[in-house]
């Protein structure tokens, strides 16, 4: 008896856990006033910016998202990189830069996550003083 009282509660936990990851995906989707969803845009920053990434920029954004576990790596890395897409496309850059990228990183991301940049950055003897505008956004 108890055991199928603990295997039910744990597996509502579960599925309520996966629910709710499942419906914040589905509230991204969702399109907006200009008839465009989140991942819309997203998708569309990465598309028109994506001849503008040389390896070592690709390199530098892998670097940044190591910290994140390898299973939402490539949804992290997709959403940081459509950030610094817009970055670009609203600044007419005609190539991807440092810049650019750690004003993605920093804009894409929550403040909880800011630390590692910032020791990241430091071990690559960055200057973040030029950055603390964003950090407080």
């Amino acid at each position: 008896m108890w055991f199928i009282f603990l295997w039910s509660i744990l597996l509502i936990g579960l599925v309520s856990i996966g629910g709710y990851f499942m419906f914040r995906k589905f509230l991204k989707k969702l399109p907006k006033e200009d008839g465009k969803s989140i991942l819309d845009w997203q998708d569309y920053y990465i598309n028109e910016t994506l001849h503008l990434w040389s390896d070592e920029d690709k390199a530098f954004l892998n670097e940044l998202v190591e910290p994140v576990p390898e299973l939402f790596r490539d949804v992290a890395k997709g959403k940081i990189a459509g950030k610094i897409g817009e970055f670009a496309l609203e600044e007419k850059a005609d190539e991807m830069t440092e810049d650019l990228i750690i004003k993605g990183y920093i804009a894409a991301t929550p403040k909880r996550d800011h630390k590692f940049l910032v020791k990241k950055l430091r071990e690559k003897k960055i200057d973040i003083s030029q950055y603390e505008g964003y950090f407080q956004q």
